[in-house]
Parts: structure tokens; C-alpha cells; sequence
């Protein structure tokens, strides 16, 4: 089993009840009630299913991602009954850049780390790459942020603050959903 990959399916069924779900940029996910997140590959009944991988990190130096590990924490916490799976879509434009170019974006024009930063360790986060499993998936990236609900208003600050930057000029497809679990 590959102990890095993971399914996010969305139905009827699920310990996350949606409570919003809005496309950003681009066409709409099915709206669904619930969102599953398994660990490994899902063969379960769902109105769709998004998958992705965890990977190691990219556009980050040393310091920056030594940084983000001292302050960041787990997912999981108890108090964290509110996420957000956003699902991205980068356009061809982004892809044909350098990788060195994609930095230069990423956090030299856009700060991408220097916003996240500000939100941790209350925000907890993980990206999963769909571009790594080899099979044609719908996003290129699905993001997982998990928050107390005391900080929904800050977890829109953050995202507000990346959706101004100049890499979002690269979304072509976002989808915003909102979740809640009941507390453990």
C-alpha cells in the first residue's frame, strides 16, 4: 500500500459535513453533503473521488522549510473541528515555467510561505500532488487545512492574502469547500 496517497470522496457519507462549497475559478465539483478522507486508494460509493499524494517539498529552501516545521503542527487535533479541501488547477502557462521561475512566483513575487507563516501553528495544513500519480487526475494540487473554529475568520484572511498574489494569475480551476466534524 502506498502510505502516501490519499482520497478525499465526496457523497452522503463521511466524518466531514460540508457546509459550503463554491467554485472559485473554473467549473464546479458535484455538490455533496460529505467528504470522506482515506488513507490509500477509495473504492468506496461516492460522487467523486480526488486523490493525491504527499510528497516532498518543492519552492522551499532549507531555512524556510525548517522554519515551517519548527511552528506548524499535526493535523488531527481534537480542537480542530473546521477544514477547508481546496482543490487546484494550474494552467499550462505555469507548467512551461522553470522550476526556478515557479519560485521566483511562488515566494520572491508572491510570499507564498511569508502569508502561511503567519497563520500557523492555528492552521494546520498538507498538500497533496495529483501531477505525481501518474494517472490523468482533474486538479494538480489538493490542499487539506484543518482550524479551530475560532479560526475561520483568520483561515479567510489566508486565503484571501494567497488569492491576491500574482501566482493565482496561474489558477485555472479552484474549488472552495468548507467542512465541520462534530468533536471527538
Amino acid at each position: 500500500m502506498n502510505n502516501r496517497l490519499f482520497t478525499f470522496a465526496g457523497g452522503n457519507v463521511g466524518p466531514w459535513e460540508v457546509t459550503s462549497q463554491l467554485a472559485v475559478v473554473g467549473e464546479a465539483l458535484k455538490n455533496v453533503s460529505r467528504v470522506n478522507l482515506i488513507a490509500g486508494s477509495a473504492s468506496i460509493l461516492s460522487d467523486w473521488e480526488l486523490r493525491g499524494v504527499t510528497s516532498n517539498e518543492r519552492y522551499v529552501t532549507r531555512m524556510e522549510k525548517s522554519k515551517l516545521v519548527s511552528i506548524q503542527e499535526g493535523l488531527g487535533r481534537d480542537s480542530s473541528t473546521c477544514a477547508a479541501l481546496i482543490p487546484i488547477r494550474k494552467t499550462p502557462e505555469w507548467w512551461a515555467l522553470t522550476q526556478e521561475e515557479r519560485r521566483e512566483i511562488f515566494e520572491g513575487t508572491s510570499t507564498h510561505i511569508q502569508i502561511g507563516l503567519k497563520y500557523l501553528p492555528g492552521v494546520a495544513r498538507r498538500l497533496h500532488h495529483c501531477r505525481d500519480i501518474g494517472t490523468k487526475e482533474p486538479f494538480d494540487f489538493l490542499t487539506w487545512f484543518e482550524f479551530a473554529p475560532d479560526l475561520c475568520s483568520a483561515f479567510d484572511e489566508l486565503v484571501a492574502s494567497l488569492r491576491a498574489t500574482e501566482e493565482w494569475n496561474y489558477i485555472d480551476r479552484e474549488v472552495d469547500i468548507r467542512l465541520e466534524r462534530n468533536p471527538t
